[in-house]
């Protein structure tokens, strides 16, 4: 359990990072070191979440699809950029495939 709460934690932190990203390159240059620490705490997470059990596909192919879609909604509530269809039928498509990595990893 504490691996999914670890790799919770990293992609909390890899979405903050991208999220100040945005905003430190509208000019506001201090947001570049929550993007740092938010990238280095989020591999730090994600390093922590194997070392307590959890195999590398897995949490690679949840992190990154995380990442993913909460960065495509949070922008677009964020910082009104387009969230269309297609890219909604992309996050479930990618929400499905985590899923299915997921149950394949189940013996």
């Amino acid at each position: 359990m504490i691996q999914y709460l670890l790799l919770a934690a990293a992609i909390a932190c890899e979405v903050t990072g991208t999220l100040a990203l945005r905003v430190a390159a509208r000019g506001r240059a201090p947001f570049y070191v929550v993007v740092i620490v938010g990238y280095v705490l989020a591999f730090t997470l994600l390093w922590a979440s194997l070392r307590h059990g959890m195999p590398l596909g897995i949490a690679y192919g949840i992190w990154a699809a995380a990442g993913v879609a909460l960065t495509a909604v949070l922008s677009r509530l964020l910082f009104d950029e387009p969230l269309t269809r297609k890219m909604i039928g992309g996050i479930g498509l990618i929400v499905i495939g985590v899923l299915l990595v997921e149950l394949g990893a189940v013996h």
